[in-house]
């Protein structure tokens, strides 16, 4: 069968991480994306760095969130690169922008300008904080918004200070979330045949993501405190050290806190009246951990790992990125792959995590090199002539 995407185009203007990782799903699904970048610049991340590839150069962050996709230079401050924008949308499926509020409108390849060429247009804006409202015109970058949005006041560890999560996840949320709205807008418009605005915000995309954290404020009027890796309504739920390295242990409900003290070969432990329901052990945290606590030491983590998962107790140990990606179980999902990079040669990359019984989202493409595809694109789906192409090369249009 063909990809879920095949014939759909995106016309990619965004930038750097929501907007590019957004994109890249399009595309893994079979979408053809144009990467739209300036010239002889590119987008931010090429030079996020180091590392960098051995041969060509290239940045390990936009190699990781631009497969799949083919690149084109414009020049959108020209006459002639607005003109190029707004002939490739008239036969694009999907525009996607993370410009701040306004700038695409002043460069008239707004929603309105664009839908003038096409009305099917799905138009897809990733802002910091919204296109409108007193914080409109901030700068959204994920580590501002994952403070400002609540996830780093809920991070680290309880006497210490807020920290950021160790990737940029509120960027990767609000990729996801666009992903899923163009998904849905593009069903609407196979029924009505219409296109639409879709506006999405990193901040808006942080406060939704906060999840029981924020409902357990919003209920209870408690402000949540840093918690480490520990859960404020689960008990025990953290990581452990073990004799050698970190473990997790994810008990969540009573009769599995039974099976896990049984492991420990402390079995009373789960009949004592402090600890006997899983309410009791959260107002009693301290001292269940103090009992545990010093047992875990007493073995090596993989040894722990053998033994908790004979019983089905949820366990997991806290690996380091080498162990990540030399895991059996992530290896056996197709989670590191190969592409060949026209310039870097062999690059691994990470796997496409959801699988389709009928059809396959595929890595066809390595990550572009800087206006790679731009004669092409032009040529192809515009029908410039040759001599149009380097007139506009001439002209710094491309």
């Amino acid at each position: 069968m063909t990809a879920l995407l095949e014939g759909v185009r995106v016309l990619d203007l965004s930038l750097v991480l929501a907007g590019p990782y957004c994109a890249m799903m399009l595309g893994d699904l079979g979408a053809d994306v144009i990467k739209i970048e300036r010239p002889g610049i590119g987008d931010d991340t090429r030079y996020w760095g180091p590392p960098f590839t051995e041969h060509g150069g290239e940045s390990a962050y936009f190699l990781c969130v631009n497969r799949n996709k083919r690149s084109i230079t414009v020049n959108l401050k020209k006459p002639e690169g607005v003109e190029i924008i707004k002939a490739l949308a008239a036969k694009s499926d999907i525009c996607l922008e993370n410009f701040t509020p306004g700038t695409t409108d002043r460069l008239g390849i707004g929603y309105e300008a664009l839908r003038k060429v096409n009305p099917s247009i799905i138009y897809c804006s990733i802002t910091g904080f919204g296109p409108d409202g007193p914080y409109r015109n901030r700068a959204g970058y994920d580590l501002a918004v994952s403070a400002f949005g609540g996830l780093m006041g809920i991070t680290g560890e309880p006497e210490g200070p807020p920290v950021k999560a160790g990737v940029a996840m509120t960027d990767i949320m609000t990729g996801i979330y666009a992903q899923g709205a163009i998904c849905a807008a593009l069903f609407t418009r196979e029924k009505s045949g219409i296109g639409q605005r879709i506006d999405i915000s990193l901040l808006e995309t942080q406060v939704s993501a906060l999840a029981n954290m924020a409902s357990s404020y919003l209920i209870s009027g408690k402000v949540p405190q840093r918690w480490g890796t520990a859960h404020e309504t689960i008990v025990p739920y953290q990581g452990f050290e073990t004799k050698d390295k970190y473990i997790i242990i994810a008990v969540g409900n009573d009769p599995l806190f039974a099976k896990f003290c049984k492991v420990l070969g402390i079995p009373e432990v789960a009949e004592d009246p402090r600890f006997k329901t899983n309410p009791l052990r959260v107002k009693n945290r301290q001292e269940c951990v103090n009992v545990l606590a010093p047992i875990l030491m007493t073995k090596k983590r993989d040894e722990w790992i053998e033994l908790l998962n004979a019983e089905s107790i949820p366990c997991a140990p806290i690996n380091a990125m080498d162990e990540v990606f030399t895991d059996p179980q992530v290896l056996h999902r197709g989670m590191l792959t190969e592409v060949d990079h026209p310039t870097a040669g062999k690059v691994k990359l990470v796997g496409i995590p959801v699988k389709y019984s009928e059809t396959k989202a595929t890595i066809r493409m390595p990550p572009p090199l800087l206006g790679e595809h731009t004669q092409e694109i032009l040529s192809e789906i515009l029908g410039y002539e040759d001599t149009r192409i380097e007139k506009l090369k001439s002209a710094g249009v491309i």
